[in-house]
């Protein structure tokens, strides 16, 4: 349960962060034209504490008996918690969170290196066909799990393939390293820090990716708000 408030407190500025939701919020789909349609219709208000006890229960309890293989395990989670849909907002960022604390209580450190929630993003419209595939009949107990199973899955394989390479590109010659942390400045979406082109590029030094922000700065690729480590840094849009 500490997680998952941990989870939620990627949205510190929120009012009731931390917090579960008070009032019933079915999950929404708005269309570029102005549409909209209920994607889901959470668990509610009421039941909400008590469906993330049982949920919180039986993740522990699998992990001890191993009844499940771990990566199902963890798949299957990440769907019942965003059925269930427990806080007002900020559901789809808290579950993502999750995911990457639940792989390290796994031993599974790729997300260390690789961007889970950027792989997720670069996959978003399988992202939802699966998770509303896989609702679909949730409250029934009559949904099949394994379309959100099988994405999840994927995305863990795209992240250790990734990180392969990268590590591949380890021993090329002089100039792939500020490719390689190039490259993933290139990929990042929002605000950045350096501290995240760190984690990606852990074989280029903080000087280095220091170096390679300016030059990309001067070039009007990137823009930066404030100094020293709480730098945000972000890409300019082509």
């Amino acid at each position: 349960m500490r997680d998952i408030k941990k989870a939620n407190a990627c949205r510190p500025e929120a009012w009731d962060s931390g917090r579960y939701k008070e009032k019933d919020a079915d999950i929404i789909e708005t269309f570029a034209d102005g549409r909209s349609r209920i994607r889901f219709q959470s668990l509610s208000a009421a039941q909400t504490p008590g469906a993330m006890r049982e949920l919180v229960t039986l993740w522990q309890d699998q992990l001890l008996h191993r009844q499940v293989p771990p990566l199902v395990l963890i798949a299957a989670f990440n769907l019942d918690f965003l059925c269930i849909h427990p806080f007002r907002d900020g559901n789809g960022r808290a579950s993502r969170l999750m995911l990457l604390l639940q792989c390290y209580h796994l031993g599974l450190e790729v997300g260390r290196y690789i961007s889970l929630e950027r792989l997720i993003e670069e996959n978003k419209e399988r992202y939802y066909e699966t998770l509303e595939h896989s609702s679909q009949g949730w409250h029934q107990g009559r949904h099949d799990p394994w379309a959100y199973v099988n994405f999840i899955l994927f995305i863990l394989k795209s992240a250790y393939r990734e990180f392969e390479q990268r590590v591949g590109q380890t021993k090329e010659p002089k100039g792939a390293k500020a490719k390689l942390a190039i490259e993933a400045i290139r990929r990042q979406i929002g605000d950045f820090r350096l501290s995240d082109i760190e984690r990606e590029c852990p074989v280029v030094s903080r000087e280095w990716i220091r170096v390679l922000l300016a030059d990309l700065r001067v070039k009007g690729e990137v823009t930066c708000r404030g100094r020293g480590p709480a730098a945000r840094w972000r890409v300019n849009p082509k």
